[in-house]
């Protein structure tokens, strides 16, 4: 099975996976990549973009050959802002997508905390994103009042 967890930074993504996940299955975590190819004292988040480049594509090649064997072992993927063709795709996969939001003044609170105070624009997006989706989902009214 294919789990596509999403959800704003600093949220809880990766806790939510290590919950769920068991030592069998797959994680597919752009930080925890990054971790792996970096040296020691590397910050845990806030990485070099030469490495994150490294991470992105080691990240893409993990997913096309874990998509591959998603029916032998659970496949954990966190995607935190996936497109509505990457949406598609999990989709068509059979995913499961998880969203993991403790709520907007909570994440901004740890982005302060733990992040990049960059991050805090990925969190802004992140909510515009689901509120204007959102008003998409809504049904529109049958008559003019």
């Amino acid at each position: 099975m294919l789990y596509v967890i999403t959800g704003p930074p600093a949220a809880g993504k990766s806790t939510w996976i290590d919950a769920h996940a068991t030592a069998r299955d797959i994680v597919i975590d752009l930080d925890r990549i990054t971790r792996a190819l970096t040296g020691p004292g590397a910050p845990t988040w806030n990485q070099d973009p030469v490495q994150l480049r490294v991470a992105h594509r080691a990240r893409y090649a993990a997913m096309h050959e874990a998509f591959e064997v998603r029916d032998k072992v659970d496949v954990y993927l966190i995607h935190t802002m996936p497109t509505g063709k990457a949406l598609a795709r999990y989709k068509r996969l059979g995913a499961r997508i998880v969203v993991v939001d403790p709520g907007r003044d909570i994440v901004m609170a740890r982005i302060d905390a733990m992040r990049d105070p960059d991050m805090q624009r990925v969190a802004t997006r992140w909510y515009r994103s689901r509120s204007s989706r959102s008003r998409e989902a809504m049904p529109q009214s049958s008559r003019s009042w």
